[in-house]
């Protein structure tokens, strides 16, 4: 198989989709796109109804939403899988996947990151009002973390999943800002997984960096 991955450089969902390809040894192309653009390419050749990232495309099959794209590209690689093998543990990753997206993206990446190092990398001046209503609520994300945490490496026990590998992007952009890192280490079971995964290498391999200030 070969997939062309369409993505934003600096997307937590796009490096998601990429640590899924490179745990998976999957070939593939990758068309850079910004969708914060006010007209984007993307939206225009009509591979995302809403205009967002990451996409991918393998012989005319198009798909976005980064956990059915996880999720494909794991279903199609071969016996190994990155999904857990129990009802209880899969229904569990699941959850993790759901938490993380549906609480934990805004808080502590468009949030405490966007704001409090991303903006600040551009040059530009972080909103303290909104940093600091993420970190609260990043807060409440990780204490619903920490109670279903397995506390070991893996957040669900038996070994890498596509739970560890769709947290660890956002808790990797999260704890880029010290507030985000001292919080962590407060939930113990949350942190002695982070100690582990934050070494993985499918993390250091996907870092895309941060973008270089403008010069005065």
């Amino acid at each position: 198989m070969f997939i062309t991955l369409h993505g934003y450089q600096y997307s937590v969902y796009t490096r998601i989709v990429r640590m899924v390809l490179a745990a998976r040894s999957i070939a593939y192309r990758y068309v850079e796109i910004d969708p914060f653009t006010e007209t984007s390419d993307h939206a225009q050749c009509g591979l995302h109804p809403f205009g967002r990232v990451p996409v991918i495309e393998e012989d005319g099959f198009v798909l976005y939403e980064t956990a059915a794209i996880c999720r494909y590209l794991d279903d199609v690689s071969g016996k190994v899988t990155l999904c857990a093998k129990t009802p209880r543990d899969l229904a569990r990753m699941n959850q993790i996947i759901a938490i993380t997206d549906n609480y934990g993206y805004w808080p502590m990446v468009r949030q405490v990151f966007s704001q409090g190092v991303f903006r600040v990398a551009e040059g530009g001046t972080p909103d303290i009002a909104e940093f600091e209503a993420g970190l609260a609520t990043s807060r409440q994300v990780c204490h619903a973390l920490e109670d279903i945490a397995s506390g070991g490496e893996f957040l669900i026990g038996g070994g890498l999943s596509l739970a560890d590998l769709h947290l660890g992007a956002m808790i990797a952009y999260f704890t880029a800002a010290s507030e985000g890192q001292a919080m962590i280490a407060t939930f113990p079971r949350l942190a002695a997984w982070w100690q582990v995964m934050r070494e993985n290498p499918l993390l250091s391999e996907t870092d895309p960096g941060l973008p270089n200030a403008p010069r005065a």
